[in-house]
């Protein structure tokens, strides 16, 4: 089971396994992580999971949609490493990834 590292709004870093096949968001969720609202439970409609991805990191995920950069539009804090981690799915060369959730959110 993939680490992965979140840092949180107030400058936390936590670690926490993520099974494959499971989003960056699931993981943030089930582990009680502050500043990942996913008010749309994961289906890529709210942007309340925005975050950074690390750019070491970035291509280990599949490319935005049309719908996600949509969405990022109206988020806060975008920058060229912007994500919903709903749509960032763990796969095994995930171990070690990090993701920062940007102020905004908290």
């Amino acid at each position: 089971m993939p680490k992965i590292t979140y840092q949180v709004p107030d400058g936390t870093v936590h670690i926490v396994d993520v099974p494959v096949g499971q989003s960056i968001m699931d993981g943030s969720v089930r582990n009680n992580l502050p500043g990942i609202v996913a008010e749309c439970g994961g289906s890529c409609s709210c942007a309340t999971c925005h975050v950074h991805v690390d750019p070491e990191f970035v291509e280990l995920f599949e490319a935005a949609t049309d719908e996600e950069r949509d969405l990022l539009e109206y988020a806060e804090d975008v920058d060229e490493h912007s994500r919903l981690s709903c749509q960032l799915i763990v796969n095994s060369a995930c171990e070690g990834v990090r993701v920062t959730v940007p102020d905004s959110n908290s």
